[in-house]
């Protein structure tokens, strides 16, 4: 799916460690949705790691990753999760804004069904 727009709260020029922070950005799609998902660096889960003295990502508000927080960087993963119909980008927004769009029922049902077929 085409992407619009990207826009960001806060200017990417506000940013002073690009390899190491998070950023909100805000995706218009070509067929009207609108979008909020974050962006984050590898170095700035590990310092959130290291900040809550764990040895893993906690399950957060879903994320992108990339290795610096660029302008090129994000537009070419916000377009790779847009490809096709939005599926990954849809997904990751509509779990952040409300777990319960997603039909756990459902899921669990696919889950047992690829078991029986698997065994």
């Amino acid at each position: 799916m085409k992407v619009l727009k990207i826009s960001y709260p806060t200017s990417l020029s506000k940013i002073s460690n690009k390899e190491n922070d998070n950023i909100d950005v805000f995706v218009e799609l070509e067929d009207g949705s609108h979008i909020t998902v974050v962006v984050s660096t590898p170095l700035n889960l590990l310092e959130q790691m290291n900040k809550d003295n764990i040895n893993y990502t906690p399950a957060p508000q879903p994320e992108i990753i990339v290795r610096s927080l660029t302008e090129e960087n994000i537009t070419k993963a916000i377009e790779d999760y847009a490809r096709e119909d939005a599926f990954w980008l849809k997904l990751l927004y509509a779990a952040s804004v409300d777990k319960d769009a997603i039909d756990m029922d459902r899921i669990q049902s696919h889950l047992i069904e690829i078991k029986r077929s698997n065994d």
